[in-house]
């Protein structure tokens, strides 16, 4: 086993106990947030906790009290480094969970390992880190909270959902000008895409979603198939905020806002890229052969493909092909609430 550190790191401001109406505390004032890294051949990541901690000698999910100012993707992933030895260029962010008491809440962030790594005890909180296979979660002596969450958090391990975006029909279907410039419609729609690819879509928008889940996000990849003139298109060069801007990241005052940058900081590094497809000729034929490569490919390439458009044969073809769709009108609502 790694030797614990002697030193502790130093503390923070968000390193204190809130107590609930009915006596009951909880460690984090401004919230709490775990990581729970899962891979395919190894299992899930879990940590023994320190007998001296919160529940000691259970297993659960490295973690802890996030910041002041600290999202809960961004805490989580500080957590399990500082704990765990966590690399942050290893993961590949799948989704949040939140359990949430209005005075104090806990948002489980689960992510994908997109290569090996060994963990590493960074401090006195575990006894042990151990990489446990899915199947033999159940047997260990579990943190109560983790056990009440693991079995939401199980069925969707492993889930990939791969978004197909027909741009033309997309940008086609608000009446703002498109058709005096394609390839500038079709960059700003890049635009808008990457920041959904950056922030997530809202669980509720995809799927039904109880408990814990509702109210959380996934990360889906997102693939942009451009036809014509719209081939053109390149992503935006982002500006940094300025001014009034800042104000608006650093405080925004409308509650769905509130709940995309809680997940949105810190999760864009660890986002799947946004992947730009340019037809060579027909959009639809490239956008059925994308499709059927990714079924293909299985849970290589997606467990759930979403086709974007309201093409009526484009989707017979994609729906024949083993594909769900959804209008444009759905991807839009998803941007606008971005915006």
């Amino acid at each position: 086993m790694t030797e614990v550190p002697a030193r502790l790191p130093p503390r923070d401001s968000g390193d204190a106990w809130v107590e609930g109406p009915d006596g009951r505390r909880y460690w984090g004032r401004y919230g709490a947030a775990g990581l729970l890294v899962h891979d395919e051949a190894a299992g899930v990541l879990l940590q023994h906790r320190a007998e001296w901690s919160h529940f000691g000698g259970t297993w659960g999910l490295p973690g802890g009290a996030r910041h002041a100012g600290e999202s809960a993707v961004a805490g989580a992933v500080r957590e399990a480094g500082e704990e765990a030895g966590v690399p942050a260029d290893a993961l590949e962010i799948a989704f949040t969970s939140t359990v949430d008491f209005g005075f104090w809440s806990y948002v489980t962030v689960v992510a994908r390992a997109s290569r090996p790594f060994e963990a590493t005890i960074g401090d006195a909180e575990s006894l042990e880190l151990r990489w446990v296979p899915v199947t033999e979660v159940d047997a260990l002596p579990l943190h109560p909270g983790f056990e009440a969450a693991w079995p939401g958090l199980r069925a969707r391990l492993g889930r990939r959902i791969r978004l197909v975006v027909d741009a033309a029909n997309v940008v086609g279907s608000r009446p703002d000008g498109w058709w005096r410039d394609r390839a500038g419609a079709a960059s700003r729609l890049l635009g808008r895409l990457e920041a959904l690819s950056a922030a997530g879509v809202a669980v509720e928008a995809l799927e039904s979603a109880d408990g814990d889940l509702a109210g959380g996000r996934c990360w889906a990849g997102i693939v942009v198939v451009l036809e014509g003139q719209a081939r053109a298109a390149e992503l935006p060069v982002p500006t940094a905020p300025t001014g009034d801007d800042m104000d608006a990241v650093a405080a925004p005052d409308a509650p769905l806002a509130e709940t995309v940058t809680e997940h949105a900081d810190g999760a864009a590094a660890m986002a799947p890229a946004l992947e730009v497809v340019r037809a060579p000729a027909s959009g639809d034929d490239t956008i059925v052969a994308v499709v059927e490569a990714a079924l293909a490919a299985g849970s290589r390439g997606a467990d759930r493909l979403v086709v974007i458009t309201a093409d009526r044969e484009l989707v017979q073809r994609v729906t024949a092909a083993g594909a769900e769709t959804r209008g444009p009108g759905w991807l839009l609502e998803q941007l606008d609430a971005l915006d």
